[in-house]
Parts: C-alpha cells; sequence; structure tokens
C-alpha cells in the first residue's frame, strides 16, 4: 500500500472561552452555513454574527466547563482507531482535520505531505452527509488539491457517509438498551431521536441528502434495537428565521409530554462525541423543557466517543475503502442534483441582470440594518432571533 494515512474530518470547537468569538467567525464564514448571493458579504455578516453572539455562545459554553471537548475526544477517536487498525495488520498515521477550529483541515493536510503519505482514506466523523458538514470540508480539501499539484501523488478515497454500517448501528442500539433499562419501566420510555438540523432550501432546493440519510438510519437502529418501544425523530439546533428541517426538538418534546408521556430517552443520532449540541443544548435546556412539560424520566444516550464496536467498525470501513477503487472529492462534493451553491453563469437567486442590481442594493441596506442591530441591540433580526 505504501505510507498509508487516514484523515478525520471534524467540526472543531473552541477549547476556552476566548476562543468562542473567532470560531463563530469561522464557522459563519462558510457559506455552506450562510448562503448569501454575494461573497462580498459573507466575511462582514460573519463578524457581525459571531460579534452579536459571542456571549451567549460563552455562557453557554461556560455550562459545560468553560470549552469544547471535542478536539480531545476526537483525538482519542484517532489514537483508538489507529489501534484498532494495527490489529487487522494496517500501519496507519491517523490525522485530524477540524473544519472551524485547530487543528484546522489545512494544518492536517501539511503534516500529511511532510510524513510523505501515499495513501489516503478520508472520513468524515459525520455518520450522514450534509453539503454543511462533510461537504464543506470536501469542497475545502477539492481547493486544497487544485492549488497544490504535489497533492497528486497521494492516492486517496474519499468516505461520503457511512450512517448504514453494521457496526455503528448496533452500537446505537445497545446504548439505546442500556438506557432504557435504567428506566422504572423499560417498556414504556419513547425513543427520542434529535439530529442536527439543516434548513429546508439545503434539502428541496440543492439536493442535499441528509434528510433521507438520517430517516434510514434511524430506521436501522430501530430495527436492530428490536424493541417494541415507540420512537420520534425531531431536529435541534436551528438559527435564524428560515425553516428548517421539523419537526423541531422543543416542540416534539413539548407534543410528547401533552400526550402523556413520562419517559424519554434522548438520542443524539447525528454526533458521535460529546459536544456542545449534547452536553448543553440536550442535557441542560432541552431536559428543563421535558421536565416543565411533566416527563418525570428523561435520559440521554451517550456519545459513541471511543466505544469499541464503533472504533473497530471504523476500522473496517478503512481497510475496505482502501482496497476499493478510489472515490475522487469531484465524486463526493456535491449532492445529488449536482447543483453548485453559487452557479457562476447566473445569479445565484436566478435573476436578470436588473434584477441583480436591485439585488445588490436591497443587500446593502440589510447590511447597513445589520450594523444597527448589532449598535442598538434592538430591530427586526432581534425580534426574529437571528441575533
Amino acid at each position: 500500500m505504501g505510507r498509508v494515512g487516514v484523515l478525520l474530518l471534524n467540526l472543531g470547537g473552541p477549547e476556552q472561552l476566548e476562543d468562542v468569538r473567532p470560531f463563530l467567525f469561522n464557522l459563519f464564514s462558510d457559506p455552506e452555513i450562510i448562503r448569501l448571493p454575494f461573497p462580498w458579504l459573507q466575511k462582514p455578516l460573519a463578524w457581525l454574527i459571531s460579534s452579536s453572539r459571542a456571549q451567549k455562545s460563552q455562557e453557554n459554553y461556560q455550562q459545560i466547563g468553560g470549552g469544547s471537548p471535542l478536539r480531545q475526544i476526537t483525538e482519542e477517536q484517532a489514537n483508538a482507531l489507529q489501534k484498532s487498525l494495527e490489529k487487522k495488520g494496517v500501519e496507519a498515521n491517523v490525522y485530524i482535520g477540524m473544519r472551524y477550529w485547530y487543528p484546522f483541515t489545512e494544518e492536517a493536510i501539511a503534516r500529511i505531505k511532510r510524513d510523505g503519505i501515499e495513501q489516503l482514506a478520508i472520513l468524515p466523523l459525520y455518520p450522514q452527509f450534509s453539503i454543511s458538514t462533510s461537504g464543506s470540508s470536501f469542497r475545502l480539501l477539492e481547493q486544497l488539491w487544485l492549488e497544490d499539484p504535489t497533492l497528486n501523488r497521494i492516492r486517496y478515497t474519499a468516505i461520503p457517509s457511512w450512517y448504514s454500517r453494521p457496526g455503528y448501528v448496533q452500537a446505537m442500539a445497545e446504548l439505546i438498551a442500556q438506557e432504557l433499562d435504567q428506566l422504572p419501566d423499560p417498556s414504556d420510555g419513547h425513543i427520542f431521536f434529535s439530529a442536527h438540523g439543516v434548513p429546508v432550501s439545503y434539502v428541496q432546493e440543492s439536493g442535499d441528502p441528509y434528510q433521507r440519510e438520517i430517516e434510514h438510519c434511524t430506521e436501522l437502529i430501530i430495527k436492530a434495537l428490536n424493541r417494541a418501544n415507540d420512537y420520534t425523530l425531531a431536529y435541534q439546533s436551528r438559527v435564524g428565521p428560515v425553516e428548517w428541517l421539523q419537526p423541531y426538538t422543543e416542540d416534539a418534546i413539548a407534543d410528547l409530554a401533552a400526550r402523556g408521556i413520562e419517559s424519554l430517552v434522548v438520542v443524539p443520532i447525528s454526533f458521535v462525541s460529546e459536544h456542545i449540541e449534547t452536553l448543553q443544548e440536550i442535557d441542560i435546556e432541552y431536559r428543563e423543557i421535558a421536565e416543565e412539560a411533566g416527563i418525570e424520566n428523561f435520559r440521554r444516550v451517550p456519545a459513541l466517543n471511543t466505544h469499541s464496536g464503533f472504533i473497530d467498525d471504523l476500522a473496517d470501513l478503512t481497510v475496505e475503502a482502501l482496497a476499493a477503487p478510489p472515490r475522487l472529492l469531484s465524486e463526493v462534493v456535491h449532492p445529488d442534483k449536482r447543483m453548485k451553491m453559487y452557479p457562476p453563469e447566473r445569479s445565484a437567486w436566478g435573476m436578470t441582470p436588473f434584477a441583480e442590481v436591485w439585488n445588490g442594493r436591497l443587500a446593502m441596506v440589510g447590511f447597513l440594518a445589520l450594523l444597527l442591530e448589532l449598535v442598538s441591540g434592538r430591530g427586526p433580526l432581534h425580534f426574529v432571533g437571528l441575533l
């Protein structure tokens, strides 16, 4: 095989409170997180949003110890994966490439070049594909390959998603069963899958397969669990006034409580590591919503982290991917419809040149409105919850 490497892709997270604002700036600078018709607006808008949201986000991170454990857990996963690969006869260096915080993906690629890696498996730590997670990282890698011809000597293969892997599915089922069995009556527990949401437009307009993969993943886990408990799938972590995938987690919890559900087992279906969405949003915010609504037993299934069955399955996936014909970034970087986010031959909103002029003027008005929001702390964007 030559020198083998595995690149684990993940989101990244602020490790201390002073990291929160620059982390948010990096996050909202990504056009896959906030889609704008004019690229020049991206960084000013990212600066405004990160500035306005920093204090609240810092308060949330303070509730979980002052920073995200995501880097530490991802490093533990990388070490565990390397050991599992060794047991399977594959000597490999495992690298971590975070999208929005250290160690950045660019840093990982520099290390891969330095180490003389000849064969590389690119493995996102997102079980399901979305244009805003795996897709964003793949696009960045595609750009790095275009900018640096020396990377073409590396025989790589990209793995778009792996939610249907038997080891992953079985590991999730085992963790759910453990939490159900802690309830006073395990058969009475309602299984509540909470996935990170995406805007509806990603699915309907850009061909994002995320919702389809999440739903299929949930069905596979329920089948593997093989219990008669009822279950619900909902979506968390939405921001801004646009429509996101529904039902929303907080609304679904309230609806279940109104139906008389007293025991809830919450499953973070799109997360394989503990971080802010599990430790703060689910464990604190959603728990409070559930208890106030009358749900007496609220249990949360832990993230997989370094679960041995999960890690061993990732190792099997890596071995299979390295042995199979390579899958290029150009084959997986775009969703099913093969639609780019901003086609160069026309406006991102499909407007005529005349409309483009007014589009630009409206964008400038919106930009000035954002400045007013930031200075005054009042306005329509605060009213709808974007800032």
